[in-house]
């Protein structure tokens, strides 16, 4: 992980961290410590726990910034990761171990959510509450430094002609209907510049610098693993981890604002992710080549692995067996029968998987039935 920068004042028992930055802020990420107090089991789509947890929280401070972050239909002004530290699969589950330290991190990519965020911390809960498991939080500091759009098109940093970039989690594309797990140059810096149009002020011509992009963006290296996972709350994403390093060719100085727009999206990166499905954990990033010469092994499939393949396993023969519906409507019917199966043959209750899903509980319940038939020969 990058070294965290920033600091907090020494927080006590009457009182939570105090982070400051300056009130022109548009974006800042934060990363807390969090501590388990014992042995505890997670179930392995937690990340759509820590996603609820924290809407509750923006809810009870500003119901209408919770209803816009859940509804809205524009680009989510903020990320989440998962937990980074040691979660141990135990059968169905995933161990998390009593005195062990998980870092979270949170980012924000607009005004309004930085105004809430300082807010919140002015009385920040002691705990962050996953189903089964509660974790203390210990402390919370400054992981990307608090900006602005117009700070990151200034920067110094905007000259360079080269950008190395660490996908840390997971990250995928949507292209035709499909995930598209690969970091072409124009799906990367699509993903950036629609962030950057929603929320920056700034707004660039989508058409013109994706053009430039595919002509003068060219690709030195890059080192890629590919792995299927569970995200979001229903389906599974075909995504992938690892580093790349972009270049620009010479034709790229005849536009030298789409050279500093290159780089400014770079340094967006690590604040919006990379991606689709950021608010659930994928498309953490990094600036740098973060990827160490020695690799390890591959580890044995997870169980979270399990859950994703057999998800996009059941998928596929759900639509099959609509093929002749076809459209968007067959593919989402499929995939929430699909999740909700596959969480069930791993032992999850109807009132869980409902709750996380966000739906009636009878009419979960009457999914999982109808998908059982739905496997059954004729």
């Amino acid at each position: 992980m990058p070294q965290l920068t920033g600091r907090r004042r020494q927080r006590t028992k009457q009182s939570a961290p105090t982070l400051i930055w300056p009130d022109d802020t548009e974006l800042v990420g934060l990363v807390f410590e969090l501590e388990a107090g014992a042995d505890g089991s997670l179930y392995p789509q937690y990340a759509i726990g820590l996603h609820a947890w924290l809407l509750d929280r923006v809810r009870s401070i500003d119901p209408d910034l919770s209803a816009y972050l859940h509804d809205g239909q524009s680009e989510k002004p903020f990320t989440i990761s998962g937990l980074d530290g040691p979660l141990v699969p135990s059968g169905r589950e995933l161990q998390v171990q009593g005195g062990q330290t998980y870092r979270w991190y949170v980012t924000a990519l607009s005004s309004r959510v930085v105004r809430w965020l300082a807010k919140w911390m002015e009385a920040m809960p002691a705990e962050v509450n996953l189903r089964d498991v509660s974790l203390t939080i210990r402390s919370c500091q400054i992981s990307h430094p608090a900006t602005t759009y117009a700070q990151l098109f200034a920067s110094q940093r905007s000259s360079s002609s080269t950008l190395k970039l660490s996908f840390l989690t997971p990250t995928s594309f949507r292209r035709k209907g499909h995930h598209f797990p690969l970091p072409l140059p124009i799906n990367v810096f699509h993903s950036y510049l629609r962030r950057w149009n929603d929320f920056s002020g700034m707004s660039f011509d989508q058409e013109a610098f994706l053009a430039w992009v595919d002509e003068c963006v060219v690709v030195h290296r890059v080192k890629l693993d590919s792995s299927k996972v569970q995200a979001g709350k229903k389906g599974s994403v075909t995504g992938f981890t690892g580093a790349i390093e972009y270049g620009l060719s010479k034709a790229s100085q005849a536009q030298p604002e789409f050279q500093q727009l290159f780089s400014a999206l770079g340094q967006l990166a690590p604040y919006c992710g990379t991606g689709h499905k950021t608010t659930f954990g994928l498309g953490q990033t990094r600036l740098g080549w973060l990827m160490g010469q020695d690799e390890p092994a591959p580890a044995a499939p997870s169980v979270e692995d399990l859950l994703a393949e057999r998800i996009a396993q059941l998928t596929e023969i759900f639509i099959l067996q609509r093929k002749r519906t076809g459209g968007d409507r067959a593919r989402e019917i499929a995939e929430t029968w699909a999740t909700i199966l596959a969480r069930r043959e791993l032992g999850e209750s109807l009132q869980a998987i409902s709750e996380d899903l966000e739906m009636p509980y009878q009419t979960v319940k009457t999914y999982a039935k109808l998908a059982r038939a739905a496997l059954k020969p004729d």
